[in-house]
């Protein structure tokens, strides 16, 4: 839609996103944790910029990470085109090449009692060491399983990625991850006829998994989510006419960012270490994504402390890209994580963008009600990036 408008031009654009950034007040939680951390740095940068709240899909509608980050590149997460299975985020994120009619599923390791029934749906937050033990664990006891090759990896600690690589599969298959403890893991349910074949390959992979795995003092069981096939999106460089790169820790938005064409660059996890990485590479590049995961886990774990302070953090890091001068600055979170609710919520996401063209409003701190008080009001992620190319001078005027 844009490639008519498109402009090149020596602007860099940096996107900063904290994951899971937005926050809402409730009896336990009086302030959120945006509002409760000291943020100078991010106050500087909203009072001279324009601020508002983003929505990753719509009123009401709770984004999975996926989908959000979608909308943040400008894809309408709702499009048939633009689905992307968790599977297939995850095991490229983990760097692992997918063929055409592979199918990829992502997996947790759980923990379930003696008759079955889940006692914790993340093993405890299994160490990467240990997820990588029990992967190699798996591997060697699962095998082929009707002609198909089954491959198991170590994706980031409790999560791991199955890739089925044979003929005749298809991605039809429910999840089996209720969502909740106290319940037992779902059964795979073929979703049409063609997909009975695979669905019969994942039960028996469970199978075989749970015998290898009984010993187990916490991995005892897994929940597997995201059953899906490579989808084929347009490249955000061809998209925007931008040198893309992304700086992420985590292997599913290395991934997210990977499908949409972006170079990913080999990072640190610390904050310190993500914005170094930007410094060592802005000169190849014009377009910048950097992901910052702890917030959203602090949000699930409903700890507003933790998550405050990674946002201090963040904030007292932030010289290291502010010393860099870029022509757009976009800092906000690919979705809320409100510790209120110890999850992903509909709520909308601070946001505010900075360039010498952007304007003012009367915000004067990076916050949700600061925010609420900007210009852009409440509008959709998906509008993100025509607002950072017509800040960085990239899009020409539209018609006479």
């Amino acid at each position: 839609m844009l490639r008519h408008l498109l402009r090149p031009n020596d602007a860099k654009i940096v996107m900063l996103v904290l994951d899971g950034l937005g926050g809402i007040r409730s009896a336990e939680f009086p302030r959120t944790a945006l509002e409760q951390a000291r943020t100078p740095n991010m106050d500087s940068v909203a009072a001279a910029g324009l601020c508002g709240r983003s929505l990753p899909i719509s009123h009401g509608i709770t984004p999975g990470s996926g989908p959000a980050h979608l909308a943040l590149f400008g894809y309408d997460p709702l499009a048939p085109e633009h689905d992307i299975g968790r599977g297939v985020i995850e095991v490229t994120g983990a760097g692992f090449r997918l063929k055409d009619n592979d199918i990829a599923i992502r997996g947790n390791f759980a923990t379930v009692d003696g008759k079955g029934v889940l006692t914790d749906r993340r093993a405890g937050r299994l160490p990467h060491e240990e997820s990588v033990r029990v992967c190699a664990l798996l591997q060697e006891n699962i095998g082929d399983i009707d002609g198909v090759e089954v491959i198991v990896m170590p994706v980031m600690e409790y999560r791991f990625g199955v890739v089925l690589r044979g003929k005749g599969l298809s991605p039809a298959v429910e999840e089996t991850d209720p969502q909740l403890t106290g319940k037992k893991p779902l059964q795979p349910v073929a979703l049409d006829k063609a997909s009975e074949r695979t669905r019969d390959i994942i039960i028996e992979f469970i199978k075989r998994a749970e015998k290898a795995l009984a010993n187990e003092p916490k991995a005892n069981a897994l929940l597997l989510r995201g059953i899906s096939r490579m989808p084929a999106l347009e490249p955000f460089g061809e998209r925007y006419g931008l040198e893309a790169a992304a700086i992420a820790s985590y292997p599913l938005y290395r991934g997210i960012a990977g499908l949409c064409g972006m170079k990913v660059i080999e990072t640190g996890s610390s904050v310190e270490e993500e914005f170094e990485t930007l410094r060592s590479a802005y000169s190849g590049h014009d377009f910048f994504f950097i992901h910052i995961k702890k917030t959203d886990s602090y949000g699930e774990d409903g700890n507003l402390g933790g998550k405050a302070r990674i946002i201090e953090e963040v904030d007292a890091r932030l010289s290291m890209i502010l010393d860099l001068e870029p022509d757009v600055l976009i800092i906000t979170g690919d979705h809320s994580t409100p510790c209120a609710m110890k999850s992903h919520s509909w709520h909308p996401v601070p946001f505010v963008i900075n360039s010498t063209v952007c304007g003012r409003d009367d915000t004067e701190e990076f916050s949700e009600s600061g925010c609420d008080r900007g210009a852009l009001g409440v509008f959709p992620a998906t509008k993100i990036m025509e607002l950072a190319l017509a800040n960085a001078g990239k899009l020409k005027k539209h018609g006479a």
